[in-house]
């Protein structure tokens, strides 16, 4: 499981809101001040305070995409700041006020993010988020993303290496209290299990040929036979294939859990990418794969109790696109629910 590292927070810093009167007609608000700790001297003009808007009305977010940022983590048992992007947003709830000041999201992002990327940290931030915006905003949102690096063996051969792992974490705050989402996409090989019965079926109409109408076959003869380049008459396709995978967690979960999540979808399929791979190992993926030949469906419905049975997991929503070697479009087949109601299942 992933924990905070421990790395020093920047300087601290206050945000209090100071109050300035609302424009001419427009309703009632607590409009965004200068927040205490910048410069004294004379106000810089403010136009989202000073002018009200030309049309008014409610907004559901306002903020940011893709904020560059880093997030304190541990990896492989060791603190790590790793890079972040982040999507930041206030519902800006009162209609007029003009906008909202994004750099009090921005800075109290970068702050939270280099304390440690934590459900409780997170929560924290959209509430800060809110708070710093005063009456106008009733909820914020904050999403990041990272690449986390996991260190997985072979499969057989002892040995191992780095895979990235793309994961994401969500919190809201609304009237109605913090809610939390933890996301990972994972990689595996899908077989077509209709190519593979049609591939049994050249092998066994080439085996037929060979040994034409013979009453018994030695197995020494069998052997030598399938020994031979080209007496597999036909070989099944295989993909690489990609499970998103999106849970919503209990408002007191300890972690986002993504490395559970991860171990839990890998197992459930099967054929999950590697990293390092000597000939023993691709002999073993060979195997794996044939013993878990999977149409999008079958992905789908493995993953959907699996996933429900990791701790902390309220509901689930999961996403498996097949990117298909033999048609120029891909397989996709999705799969949503509760777990109480999987569970009852």
């Amino acid at each position: 499981m992933l924990s905070p590292a421990v790395v020093p927070p920047p300087a601290g810093r206050s945000d209090s809101v100071s109050t300035t009167a609302s424009p001419a007609g427009a309703p009632a608000s607590l409009p965004l001040g200068k927040p205490a700790g910048e410069p004294a001297g004379d106000a810089l003009p403010d136009v989202a305070v000073s002018t009200a808007p030309g049309v008014y009305g409610r907004l559901d977010r306002v903020g940011m995409d893709g904020v560059q940022a880093v997030a304190a983590v541990t990896v492989d048992g060791r603190p790590a700041l790793l890079p972040a992007v982040c999507d930041l947003a206030v519902s800006l709830d009162d209609p007029g006020s003009r906008g909202i000041h994004m750099s009090r999201l921005y800075l109290r992002a970068q702050e939270a993010l280099e304390e440690g990327l934590t459900p409780a940290r997170l929560g924290k931030l959209v509430q800060e988020m809110c708070e710093s915006h005063g009456e106008i905003s009733e909820g914020a949102f904050c999403d990041v993303s990272l690449t986390l690096p996991v260190r997985q063996p072979s499969l057989v051969s002892g040995e191992s290496g780095w895979r990235h792992y793309p994961v994401r974490c969500g919190a809201a705050f609304t009237p109605d209290g913090v809610s939390l989402t933890a996301s990972v996409q994972i990689e595996y090989s899908s077989t077509c299990p209709c190519s593979a019965a049609l591939s049994r079926d050249l092998t066994d109409a080439a085996f037929r040929e060979a040994f034409g109408a013979a009453d018994t076959v030695s197995a020494d003869d069998v052997r030598t036979w399938l020994s031979k380049g080209g007496s597999i008459a036909g070989h099944p396709h295989s993909q690489r294939s990609k499970a998103d995978v999106t849970v919503t967690l209990d408002a007191e979960t300890a972690s986002f859990g993504w490395l559970d999540l991860v171990e839990t979808a890998e197992a459930a399929l099967g054929t999950a990418t590697q990293g390092a791979v000597k000939r023993a190992d691709e002999r073993e993926f060979a195997r794996l794969n044939a013993d878990n030949p999977m149409f999008c469906e079958d992905a789908a419905r493995r993953l959907a109790p699996a996933i429900a049975s990791v701790a902390g997991v309220r509901n689930y929503a999961i996403t498996v696109r097949h990117l298909e070697s033999l048609h120029p479009h891909d397989a996709v087949a999705t799969v949503s629910g509760e777990v109480e109601a999987c569970g009852a299942a």
